[in-house]
């Protein structure tokens, strides 16, 4: 399962480069559900929906029933919002996925730094404070990948989550880049060996 960033959609995640990195897998090539989160729900319940409801019990079971899938064996990640989206909804269903991943992932150290839309109020920010609530344990034991461009303004806030999780199976590569297209596409083959790899190895 794999999640857009703000102001996209689906659609912005089919580019060349994730087919040719799921052609270069072969058989090992993941299935792959594009989630629809809208212009900015960040993918967690709140006043204008039930967001992270929808992915967990209505986008997910319906998306393995089509596809034939071990429901057992998935994993998440996204883009962004979506990366914030990932973490969140591994940690609120801890031991649901094989791996989790947030590439450039939108993460803030309080309320006050979140822009508009991203939450409803300061209540809703501390519901879903990725980074606060992280401990060795947030995640359990399921592979956790982190990535974010050295220009990013996202990430320092990332590298405190790294250090956060410290003890856990986290990955974490900080590279060359901004907040953009050009960079998760240049690293969307090695994102999809991660998730590859994880789903091969995983026994739920």
């Amino acid at each position: 399962m794999f999640l857009h960033g703000r102001g996209g959609g689906p659609e912005s995640n089919l580019t060349d480069e994730i087919f040719e990195g799921l052609r270069s897998l072969g058989g090992r090539a993941p299935a792959i559900l594009l989630v629809n989160g809208g212009e900015s729900s960040y993918y967690h319940d709140r006043a204008d929906g039930p967001w992270g409801t929808y992915v967990m019990r209505e986008a997910l079971p319906a998306a393995v029933e089509r596809s034939g899938v071990d429901r057992r064996r998935v994993a998440i990640g996204g883009i962004s919002m979506g990366g914030f989206g990932a973490l969140d909804l591994a940690r609120l269903n801890l031991g649901r996925f094989c791996a989790v991943g947030g590439h450039s992932a939108a993460l803030w150290g309080s309320g006050g730094e979140t822009p508009e839309g991203a939450f409803d109020d300061a209540a809703d920010f501390e519901r879903h404070d990725v980074i606060g609530a992280a401990t060795s344990d947030t995640l359990g034991r399921q592979p956790v990948w982190l990535d974010v461009g050295d220009e990013d303004p996202f990430t320092e806030a990332n590298k405190t989550l790294a250090a956060a999780l410290r003890g856990s199976d986290v990955r974490f590569h900080e590279w060359d880049g901004g907040h953009e297209g050009e960079y998760w596409e240049a690293h969307m083959g090695a994102y999809l060996r991660f998730y590859a790899g994880a789903l091969a190895r995983c026994r739920p």
